[in-house]
């Protein structure tokens, strides 16, 4: 059966570096990362009881441990498991010499790195070359064979290797058959979505269906993919919207998307949480950290010559209370400190009750490239320039000396998280990126 015979087929491989952390830590300890009983844990307060970040594949089955673990559920004591805290940026370290070796077969512009842990390949335009390499009898299963190999070899990593005509359908078949596959392989292609996808029933297992979509779907009566591939598109459509598209394009395995496509794509947000180190419940507290949570954002705008015209503040609860406030306010586009403090700080008065807060997250939101700014006739530009000077300085002395190379007072003053945190990435701590 040759379905959509007009859609391109393209070859994409999608790779994931199988429960990377623990594996890169694994090895690091001479262990084999499919053998090693080993958890990623973090300990860092303001993690609560210790969250897991990563646990090897045969943690996972002996203990149950997913990534989504409490540490009160890691037998800590048992002499087998091996618990090692995480190291940021050695993993980042880790990942772009994976990329690196991924370039050794595309270009550039046909890599797209999704994730940490996972990446796209299109090696389309690259066949030529890599049968000339390899051999005329080169196919997609060798290739990624070719790979698996050399990261074993000279990183130590398994990888699993998902195979398809375009990007979603490698992501469906890493996903869905790859990561369990005995040899951490999967190829599909159109003529194989009858058979593969469609007898799917859990549909938040399908990339992109999350666990609303799915009770969605269920409401309108569509229980499988294949029940979503027969669905009418109008029905859809009014269901999800442009959304709705995707979800029956998804269904039949379809997506024109490229990874060239990707480079150009827009950032639309940027964003910043942390959980807090204790509950707070003091106004002046929580509004020292939300500043310095406001001039990160403000500061990696300015790092990436964007500008934002709306911002978005939650405060979460304390772990007895879960409920969560937010707030959005809208402004003319900028990246300076001060205004976007401003703006949060407004928010923050709107929307604050009195509550203990747990955990705080700041976004800026319409975000666009930083080309020229609207005049406003309300604007005293003169202490604008003043501001802008200002922000650039700070910029390039923490850029030059690290981020407490400049510290504001409140940031010293009670709540204030930023000396505690300028250690972390990813809210975790960073490590030596050299091991």
């Amino acid at each position: 059966m040759r379905l959509f015979p007009a859609e391109e087929r393209r070859k994409i491989l999608a790779i994931d570096s199988k429960s990377f952390y623990a594996s890169v830590e694994a090895i690091e300890a001479g262990l084999n990362p499919l053998t090693a009983v080993l958890v990623v844990m973090s300990t860092a307060e303001n993690a609560g009881k210790g969250l897991i970040l990563a646990a090897s594949p045969m943690a996972k089955k002996l203990f149950g441990i997913s990534n989504v673990s409490r540490a009160y559920e890691v037998p800590v004591n048992d002499p087998r498991l091996v618990i090692k805290e995480p190291r940021m940026n050695y993993y980042i370290a880790v990942n772009k010499r994976v990329n690196d070796i991924f370039r050794a077969y595309v270009a550039d512009e046909d890599l797209h790195i999704y994730s940490i842990d996972e990446s796209f390949l299109d090696v389309t335009d690259s066949w030529t070359y890599l049968c000339s390499q390899y051999g005329a009898d080169l196919t997609l299963k060798k290739l990624a064979r070719i790979i698996q190999q050399r990261l074993r070899q000279e990183i130590g990593l398994y990888l699993s290797v998902g195979v398809g005509d375009n990007l979603t359908m490698a992501k469906l078949a890493l996903d869905l058959e790859a990561k369990g596959a005995h040899d951490l392989f999967a190829e599909w292609h159109f003529e194989d979505v009858p058979k593969k996808l469609w007898p799917i029933k859990n549909l938040d297992q399908v990339w992109s269906i999350g666990s609303r979509t799915a009770k969605r779907l269920h409401r309108l009566g569509l229980m499988s993919m294949r029940d979503l591939a027969l669905a009418d598109p109008t029905t859809l459509q009014a269901e999800f919207g442009v959304k709705g598209e995707a979800l029956f394009a998804l269904a039949w395995g379809i997506d024109r998307s490229r990874i060239t496509e990707k480079h150009g794509v827009k950032q639309r947000s940027l964003s910043n949480g942390q959980v807090l180190p204790r509950n707070y419940q003091d106004p002046l507290e929580i509004k020292n950290v939300i500043r310095e949570m406001a001039e990160q954002i403000a500061a990696r705008l300015r790092a990436e010559h964007l500008i934002s015209g709306q911002v978005t503040l939650t405060l979460g609860g304390s772990w007895q209370n879960s409920t969560s406030v937010r707030g959005q306010f809208g402004l003319s586009p900028t990246n300076q400190t001060s205004k976007l403090v401003v703006a949060f700080e407004t928010i923050f008065e709107q929307i604050y009750q009195g509550q203990s807060i747990r955990n705080i997250y700041v976004a800026a939101q319409k975000v666009q490239a930083n080309k020229r700014e609207q005049l406003d006739l309300f604007v005293d530009y003169r202490q604008d320039d003043k501001q802008k000077r200002l922000d650039q300085v700070v910029d390039m002395l923490r850029k030059q000396y690290g981020v407490t190379a400049i510290i504001k007072s409140n940031s010293l003053g009670a709540g204030g998280t930023m000396l505690s945190r300028a250690g972390l990435v990813g809210g975790h701590r960073g490590g030596n990126a050299y091991g």
